[in-house]
C-alpha cells in the first residue's frame, strides 16, 4: 500500500502541489536517515512522502510544489516554509520577506543536506531550533537537485566517502555535472531551477556538498561569495555571513575552514591549500553576478553520516538564524547592489580572478602519513593513521584579486538576428533584459571582436568543445539587421550580461562553445590559385613584395611553411572572408 501511493504521488504531474499522500511514516515527518541512526538514506520515494506530509502537518507553514521535472520523468520538488504567510514567490514578493534557498543533492552521492534539510526543518517547525526565525523569512527548501542521480543508487558510488550505506550519483541521467552548468544551463534540471530562482529571487543560494580529498581533521568548509568578488558593499555582508556562520558551527564542536580543503598538489600535504573566487558554472561564481549571496557547505566526507548530518543541519540552522537577524539588512544592500549594476556601463570589470603566490603558513589538524612508493601505481602512496592526531605547518595562499579587466560598453551587447533565437532563450533562462531591434540599420557604429589568437578545448568537457581567444574590442561600422538582439548593460544583471557575452570570459557563451563556428575556416583558395594570385600581388605592390622577404627574413615558422606563406597573399584576397575570426555579438554606445 505505501508503494502504490507513493508511485501514484510520484505519477501526479502537477505544477502547483502534488496531492496523494503516502501513508504516514514510522515517526511523524522523520527519515530513513533518522530511523537508522543515521547510517542510511532514503529513495526519492521518501522525499515525495515527506514533502506532502509536511504540508498535511502544517497546511498553514509548508507549501509542497513541484518546479520541474527531470529527464526520466521525476517531479523535482521544493518545499516553501514560513510563518509570515508567504508561501508562494508572488506573496514572498509583496510582503518584502527575505528567501533562503537551501539545495541539497546537486551531486546526489553527497546526500547529507537532503536529511539534514528535513530534520532542520522539523525542529524549526517546532521552535526547537532558530526559535521565531521562520517568522522572518521563507525557507525555499530543494532536498535533492540531482534527482536522476539520486535514484542511480549503489553502496560503491562513493568509495572516498564513510556512509550512508547506498547513496546516488554524482551526475545526471544525461551525465551532466550540474555544478558546472549554472551559465550554459544545458540539463533540464538546471533550466528549472533557474526558473525557481528567477520567480523567488532567493537572497541567499546555499549549496550542500560533501568533499573529497585526503585524510585529516577538520570537518567542514564554509566558503561565501560574494567575498573575494562581486559587489564591494556585499563582499563585506558576505565576509560577516561567513564568520557568524563557521562562529556558530565552532560554538558547537565543529573546527570549520573558510578554503575548499584541497591540497595545492594532489595527495601531497605538504603542498597546502590555495583559496579561490570559483567562475560562474559553480553555485559561488554565478550568483553574485546576480548581485546575492551564496555558500558552498562541504563536509569532510571522511567524517561518518551521523557526523555530516548533524554539522549540515547546524549549518541550516544557524543560516535561518542570521537571516532573521540580517535579512532586512541584506535586502537592502542587494537592492542598492542592483541599482549600481545600472551604472556598470564604461567602467572596469574583472572577468577573472587569480590567487597570488603571497603565503602564510598555518597549522593545519591533520593526521600522521607516510609517503612510499607503490608497486601498484609506480608513484608515492600517502597512507594515513587516523589513530595520530598531527599538527601539519603547511601554506596557505588566500590572497585572491581581479586577473583581467575589462571596460563595459556603454550602451550594451548586440546579438546579431542570425543567432537571437537561440540567446534569447538563454537570456530568458537567466531572467536577463533584453530587446528586439525593430529596423534595420545600414552602418552602425559598434565595437567588434577579432580573435588573434583562438585555441580550442582538446577534448569534450561536459558535452562541449570550449575556446579560449585572445583579441581586443575595436571600432567598426557595420550592419544591424532587424530581428538583432539589444542587451542593456544598464540593468540589475549587468555581471551576468557581461560574463555571458564578453568573449574573453571563462564560462561566457563563446567559452562554452556556443559560437564555434565563427572561428572556424570554412572557403579556401586551392594551393594553384594562390600561387597565381601571390604572384600578382608581388607583382602590382613592391610594398607588399618588401614586407613577405622580411617576414621570411624573420619568422622561421612562416619561412619554412608553404600553407602560411600562400595564406598570406590569401586574406589580402577579396575572397577572403572578412568575418572569420570575428565574434557575432557587438558591443555599442547606443541605447536602443
Amino acid at each position: 500500500m505505501i508503494r502504490s501511493a507513493i508511485l501514484l504521488a510520484f505519477a501526479a504531474n502537477s505544477a502547483l502541489a502534488i496531492a496523494a499522500p503516502a501513508a504516514p511514516a514510522a515517526a511523524p515527518l522523520s527519515t530513513v536517515s533518522e530511523r537508522s541512526g543515521f547510517q542510511a538514506t532514503g529513495r526519492y520515494d521518501e522525499v515525495i512522502a515527506l514533502c506532502t506530509q509536511f504540508q498535511k502537518a502544517y497546511p498553514k507553514q509548508v507549501r509542497c510544489f513541484e518546479f520541474g521535472r527531470t529527464p526520466q520523468g521525476r517531479p523535482m520538488l521544493a518545499l516553501a516554509v514560513s510563518r509570515t504567510g508567504a508561501l508562494t514567490a508572488e506573496q514572498a514578493k509583496k510582503k518584502g520577506v527575505p528567501v533562503l534557498l537551501v539545495q541539497g543533492g546537486i551531486h546526489a552521492g553527497e546526500i547529507d543536506g537532503k536529511d539534514a534539510g528535513f530534520l532542520a526543518l522539523r525542529e524549526a517547525l517546532e521552535n526547537k531550533a532558530a526559535p521565531g526565525a521562520l517568522d522572518q523569512q521563507v525557507l525555499l527548501f530543494v532536498p535533492v537537485f540531482n534527482v536522476d542521480g539520486h535514484e542511480r543508487f549503489g553502496k560503491n558510488n562513493r568509495p572516498n566517502q564513510r556512509g550512508p550505506v547506498e547513496m546516488g550519483w554524482r551526475t545526471t541521467a544525461q551525465n551532466y555535472n550540474l555544478n558546472r552548468d549554472y551559465v550554459k544551463a544545458d540539463a533540464p534540471e538546471m533550466q528549472a531551477m533557474l526558473a525557481l530562482v528567477n520567480a523567488w529571487d532567493p537572497l541567499a543560494y546555499i549549496d550542500l556538498h560533501v568533499t573529497d580529498g585526503a585524510k585529516f581533521q577538520p570537518d567542514v568548509s564554509i566558503q561565501v561569495e560574494p567575498v573575494h568578488g562581486g559587489d564591494e558593499d556585499l563582499k563585506v555582508a558576505g565576509a560577516a555571513l561567513q564568520k557568524n556562520v563557521m562562529a556558530d558551527l565552532k560554538a558547537q564542536g565543529s573546527d570549520p575552514r573558510s578554503f575548499y580543503i584541497s591540497f595545492a598538489k594532489e595527495d601531497d600535504p605538504t603542498s597546502g591549500f590555495i583559496d579561490s573566487m570559483a567562475t560562474p558554472r559553480f553555485s559561488t561564481g554565478y550568483f553574485p553576478m546576480r548581485n546575492r549571496f551564496a555558500m558552498l557547505v562541504e563536509t569532510h566526507s571522511w567524517k561518518d553520516y551521523p557526523t555530516r548530518v548533524r554539522i549540515t543541519r547546524n549549518t541550516i540552522v544557524s543560516l535561518l538564524s542570521q537571516v532573521a537577524q540580517h535579512g532586512k539588512d541584506w535586502q537592502k544592500l542587494v537592492q542598492q547592489a542592483d541599482a549600481r549594476a545600472l551604472a556598470l556601463g564604461g567602467s572596469d570589470f574583472p572577468l577573472s580572478y587569480r590567487t597570488t603566490f603571497n603565503s602564510k603558513t598555518i597549522e593545519f589538524p591533520g593526521y600522521a602519513y607516510t609517503r612510499e612508493h607503490s608497486d601498484i601505481s609506480g608513484g608515492l602512496w600517502t597512507r594515513y593513521d587516523e589513530t595520530k592526531p598531527q599538527v601539519w605547518s603547511v601554506p596557505l595562499r588566500d590572497e585572491v584579486v581581479p586577473d583581467y579587466r575589462v571596460k563595459a560598453p556603454l550602451g550594451g551587447y548586440i546579438v546579431p538576428a542570425a543567432d537571437a533565437a537561440w540567446v534569447s532563450a538563454k537570456l530568458k533562462q537567466h531572467g536577463i533584459e533584453f530587446k528586439v531591434i525593430k529596423d534595420d540599420q545600414m552602418s552602425a557604429e559598434v565595437e567588434s571582436f577579432r580573435a588573434s589568437k583562438t585555441t580550442f578545448g582538446a577534448q569534450s568537457f561536459e558535452g562541449h568543445q570550449s575556446l579560449a581567444v585572445e583579441g581586443d574590442w575595436g571600432r567598426e561600422r557595420r550592419p544591424v539587421a532587424k530581428g538583432a538582439l539589444f542587451v542593456p548593460i544598464a540593468q540589475p544583471k549587468a555581471r551576468l550580461v557581461m560574463t555571458m557575452l564578453e568573449p574573453r570570459g571563462a564560462d561566457g557563451l563563446l567559452a562554452w562553445g556556443e559560437f564555434n563556428n565563427a572561428f572556424e575556416r570554412k572557403e579556401y583558395m586551392e594551393e594553384y590559385v594562390a600561387e597565381e594570385v601571390a604572384r600578382d600581388q608581388l607583382d602590382a605592390d613592391p610594398a607588399l613584395r618588401e614586407e613577405f622577404r622580411k617576414k621570411l627574413d624573420t619568422d622561421a615558422a612562416f619561412n619554412k611553411s608553404p600553407e602560411k606563406r600562400l595564406e598570406f597573399f590569401a586574406k589580402r584576397h577579396a575572397s577572403w572572408d572578412e568575418r572569420f575570426n570575428l565574434y557575432p555579438v557587438m558591443r555599442t554606445a547606443q541605447k536602443y
